[in-house]
This record gives C-alpha cells, structure tokens and sequence, in this order.
C-alpha cells in the first residue's frame, strides 16, 4: 500500500504540473472550447471507451475459459477496470499482471495456472498489437500523415521492434519446454558457485516440476486454437475501439466534419502508445501528453488540440483508474467481511 500511496503522489504532482503547462498559454480559450463540447458526442467517446474494455475483458475470459468453465464475464470485466488502475500507478505498467495473478489465486487457482494464463493473454494482446503496428507503419509509410515527427517516428520504429521481440520471447518461454529448462538448470548453477543456492539438485528439481506444470499448461492451451483466435480478434477490437476514441472527442469540439479521421485517430493513438512504453513515469505522464500534442499536432492546432488532449487524457486514463480502484477497493471490502 505504501509504492500505491507514493506513485499516488508522484502521478498526482506530475497531472498538475501537466494540465499546468497545457493550460499556461491559452487557459481562456481551452476552457471555453471544453464548455462548448456537444455532450452527445462526449458520450459516444465515453461509450467508446467502455466497449473497448468490455472486448478486452471478453479477449481476457477467453484464456481463462480453456482452463475453467467457473469464471464469469463479471469477473473478468472487474479484472480489467482493477489491472488500468495498478498499471496506472506504476512504472512502465508493471502493476497489473502482478495484480491479474494475484487476483486469480484469491479465485482458486493454483499460481501456476495463474501465470500460464496472464502470460498466455499477454501474447495475444501483444500480438494484437504487433498487428496495429504494423498497419499503423504501413499506413503512415503510404500517406506520410506525419511529416513534422521524423524524432518520434523513428522511436515509432524501435518501439515496434521492441513489442515484436518481447512477443517472439514469450513466445519462446512459454512453448520452449527445453529452452526453460536449460535457463533454469544454468540461472541455479550460477547461483549455487555464488553459495545464494545450497542445495543445486534439490532447486533444480523443484524449479523443473515448476517448468513441466508451465508447460503443461501451455500445451493445453495450443490445443484450444478456436479460443485463442477468437481472444486475439477481441483484443483487435479493443485496440480498435481504444484508438478510435480520439475521432469523438475532436468531434465533440469541432463537430463530424474535422481535419482528423478515423484512420488519422487510429495510426495517431498506436503510435502514441508506443512512446508511453519509454517513458518510466506511472502512466508515461508526460510522455502520452507530448506524444498526442506532437501526432494530432499534425491536424489540429492551438487550444482545440489541447482541450482535446485533457478530454481524451480523462476518458482513457483517469476515468479507467477511478473506477479500477473503486472496484478494488470494494473488492478488497467483500473479502475481508467473508
């Protein structure tokens, strides 16, 4: 609780040092352009929002549905709104696998099937990704819809390598069996010359059950080939839906007819996501606010782009973590009144 309430803060003072510097040069303008926003078209963002979770929820019960029949759509909707708050709140969003496993365990399952299934999840979302990349990257190669952000483009490029190579590795760790073992046997020999392991074989021997039970597990999974298309086409879905949102919010300002389309929203929210994944900051905070002001900067200008910015920094962002923790917080409630 105490790394919760301290990236709190830091998150907390590093909002206001942002919504400062958006608002510092054209604070009149921004607020009269956010007054001025058709509701309407704000909801459809909202709901927009909403979906997009409630396919990456059912993208999520689909992994877990090839190892058991017992886990509701509720459950794995709450795990979605509990995972973008701990993601939120920590660094390069390491908190909400950790969470997603822990959180399974309080379901009864064992630890090991718990990993199998984060991780399993894990690399269809990735591939899922890979996927946006590289529409986003043929798209932008086509049209040149950015041609003031040579910079970013090029981290664009590294940053898809980067979520390639992570998906070929978990790729390689999860349906390795050899390879894991060979990893392990070397990691415990290493720390047994160090003298942190005292007894090689008996490590050995556990880590390796640990490593077959893995394996089993994602074996089984390859057998459910039908459940794995279908978590993937729900995690393309969600992408969809998460990058489209920003189309409704500069509507919601500017109206239907705009310079921004939907593939312009599209290609612009995946390349921003790839710069959030350098920034080390609880929900890359400065650096999804540089990365939208620069991409969208390509279309729209001045305080409607700013306005637009806190709109869709909200909806996407903190509106998701809000209701993450209240979620988690009555979570955490029910369990200790059982």
């Amino acid at each position: 609780m105490k790394g919760i309430k301290k990236n709190s803060i830091i998150l907390l003072v590093v909002t206001i040092i942002i919504v400062g510097f958006v608002l510092k040069d054209d604070f009149s303008a921004i607020i009269e352009a956010l007054l001025k926003a058709n509701i309407l078209i704000l909801i459809l963002a909202f709901l927009c929002q909403i979906v997009a979770l409630m396919f990456e929820a059912l993208a999520y019960k689909k992994v877990v549905d090839s190892y058991t029949d017992n886990y509701s759509y509720k459950s794995a909707l709450k795990m979605q709104f509990i995972t973008k708050f701990f993601n939120g709140i920590t660094p390069f969003s390491t908190g909400g696998q950790p969470m997603q496993i822990y959180l399974l365990k309080k379901e009864g399952f064992r630890l090991t099937k718990a990993t199998n299934i984060i991780m399993q999840n894990f690399i269809l979302y990735q591939a899922a990704l890979v996927t946006y990349g590289i529409f986003a990257l043929l798209v932008n190669w086509k049209w040149n819809l950015f041609p003031e952000v040579n910079l970013l483009k090029n981290l664009i490029v590294i940053g898809f390598l980067m979520n390639t190579l992570v998906m070929i590795g978990l790729i390689i760790i999860s349906f390795s069996s050899k390879f894991n073992h060979l990893i392990i046997d070397k990691v415990i020999a290493i720390l047994s010359k160090m003298k942190i392991v005292k007894d090689k074989e008996k490590k050995q021997a556990e880590w390796s059950e640990k490593v077959d039970d893995f394996h089993e597990g994602t074996t089984y999974l390859k057998k459910h080939k039908k459940l794995c298309l279908q978590s993937y086409f729900y995690n393309i879905i969600y992408l969809t839906l998460n990058y489209l949102m920003p189309f409704f919010v500069v509507a919601s300002l500017l109206g239907w007819h705009n310079p921004v389309t939907a593939i312009d929203a599209i290609c612009s929210s995946a390349y921003i996501l790839i710069i959030g994944s350098f920034v080390p900051i609880p929900g890359a905070s400065g650096g999804i606010e540089y990365g939208y002001l620069r991409f969208f900067g390509s279309f729209i200008k001045g305080s409607i782009l700013k306005a637009s910015l806190l709109i869709w920094r909200f909806i996407s962002y903190y509106f998701l973590m809000i209701v993450g923790a209240v979620i988690f917080n009555i979570k955490g409630r029910e369990k200790k009144c059982e």
